[in-house]
């Protein structure tokens, strides 16, 4: 029912966990797909085939989320692929340990670049872009710890408890340009980011005690969502964090 044909998504942070199936899921929606990532060639590169083999166009951009001459870039080679960017998907982020008191500024920058200042970064670049086209579609990740805190992560939770803010400030902005602005916020997901704490089985239960469907979703089962608010079945939604997490966080 969801049809993307001609739209061209990019997404960052790619190639992997949330990113990664939602770039496969905008191409079986059939988009054209650019990715950012940082480091691991291989993962995105697969991705890339994957995409194709849908029978997509995708691209894969390499550079620094937080670095405003590395955004710029990245930003430009997808214009110079696509001649268009649709929608943007501010996917990238990091989290790591901070108990206050001990944490490092090194430790709240490097969080606070890559979760949020990598937001505004790619927003300003594309922003211009969608204005252009009158058409556009920015959806952010943040997160339930943006939505409730979360104790020894305050960074993280600072970090998306702002996307929170910058999303609907955004959406008012931006609607008479007929471009809509909207946030995703996960809880727990099955990625990479969380394998190291999930390699522990009484933490995992632990978790999924806290979560009423009683299980840890794939990041397939957040990609849907994010693909839905890009999609003309969400015409009308805008400034909405649409809260996917199991019901473990219950907002309004």
């Amino acid at each position: 029912m969801i049809d993307l044909t001609g739209r061209v998504a990019l997404i960052t942070g790619g190639s992997r966990g949330i990113g990664r199936a939602t770039a496969i899921l905008f191409a079986k929606a059939n988009a054209d797909v650019a990715i950012t990532y940082l480091k691991n060639d291989e993962s995105a590169n697969q991705v890339i085939k994957q995409i194709k083999e849908l029978g997509r166009e995708a691209i894969a951009v390499k550079g620094n989320v937080g670095k405003s001459e590395d955004v710029k870039r990245m930003v430009k080679e997808v214009l110079e692929r696509f001649g268009k960017i649709d929608i943007l998907v501010n996917n990238a982020g990091i989290w790591t340990y901070g108990a206050i008191g001990e944490m490092s500024e090194e430790t709240w920058d490097e969080t606070m670049e890559v979760n949020l200042k990598s937001v505004y970064l790619f927003s300003n670049e594309v922003v211009p872009i969608m204005k252009k086209q009158k058409w556009g579609r920015i959806i952010n990740i943040s997160s339930t710890a943006g939505q409730r805190g979360e104790a020894f992560h305050s960074h993280y939770a600072a970090s998306k408890g702002a996307i929170i803010a910058f999303t609907k400030s955004l959406a008012v902005e931006l609607a008479k340009y007929n471009i809509l602005v909207n946030c995703v916020a996960p809880g727990w997901v099955n990625t990479d980011m969380c394998a190291e704490v999930f390699s522990d089985p009484n933490f995992v239960e632990q978790v999924k005690s806290t979560i009423p469907l009683g299980r840890i979703p794939e990041p397939e089962e957040i990609a849907g969502p994010i693909v839905f608010l890009a999609s003309e079945l969400a015409n009308w939604i805008t400034g909405a964090t649409i809260s996917v997490n199991g019901g473990s966080v219950l907002c309004y």
